[in-house]
């Protein structure tokens, strides 16, 4: 959805995609059910196909790709492309989830870290590698997601992937807090990159913050907030 909102036409059943910055907590799937309310019950439209094309985690914002209609079939097409991420690690400290939704459960020394270490531990992360997939995760096991079984202190053997990063720049630090820049494939859990980042500098990391900045050629900036997009929505379908 490149154009501006007052050049903008649009057919949701023939298809549309449309960029939308998601809102901290919510899930990539309540940004769907908002955006199918909206039509069904603003456009007078009884059935609809809305989906998105890559989950975010409701602790994570940024770029989430929302298609309609007959451009629901565009969906894999989308997911397939390379991810841009930004975002915070908080180091010495981690937490089960390796993120902000669980309490901090370890600390580990940091007096050794330095700017050189962050550097070259975040070259070592390039190129084609397995990845474990976070044990809070919605991965699929035996019909159950993974962090229900997480949730309920249960174990469950979660298969590693095949992942690839293209990039993993530390553009600030402030310990314990730096701040990073990541381009990866598909699939890949920047969360789990905090743990296994965490491991290599031989203490420990949680993601404390994340921002999805880039799907392929689709960039952040030119996303619509949930919000604006409804209020447009609703003043296209008033004239």
């Amino acid at each position: 959805m490149q154009q501006s909102s007052s050049q903008k036409e649009y057919d949701f059943i023939k298809g549309e995609t449309l960029l939308i910055n998601k809102p901290y907590s919510w899930t990539s799937f309540n940004v769907v059910s908002s955006i199918r309310y909206l039509l069904k019950h603003h456009y007078n439209i009884k059935k609809i196909k809305v989906g998105h094309a890559g989950t975010l985690d409701p602790l994570a914002t940024g770029l989430l790709i929302i298609c309609t209609g007959k451009n629901t079939k565009k969906i894999k097409e989308y997911q397939d492309l390379e991810k841009e991420y930004t975002g915070t690690f908080t180091i010495g400290v981690t937490t089960p989830s390796y993120d902000t939704e669980t309490e901090i459960d370890k600390t580990y020394p940091t007096d050794h870290i330095t700017p050189d270490l962050l550097h070259k531990t975040a070259e070592s992360f390039l190129g084609s590698q397995l990845q474990y997939p976070p044990k809070f995760s919605a991965i699929k096991i035996k019909g159950k997601r993974a962090y229900e079984y997480a949730r309920n202190n249960e174990e469950v053997k979660i298969k590693a992937k095949t992942i690839n990063i293209s990039e993993f720049k530390i553009t600030s630090t402030d310990l314990p807090k730096i701040n990073f820049k990541i381009v990866c494939s598909k699939g890949t859990y920047i969360r789990a990159i905090a743990r296994d980042f965490g491991k290599a500098l031989n203490s420990g990391t949680y993601m404390s913050s994340l921002v999805r900045t880039r799907i392929g050629k689709y960039n952040l900036k030119d996303a619509f907030d949930l919000e604006k997009m409804k209020k447009i929505l609703k003043s296209k379908n008033n004239t």
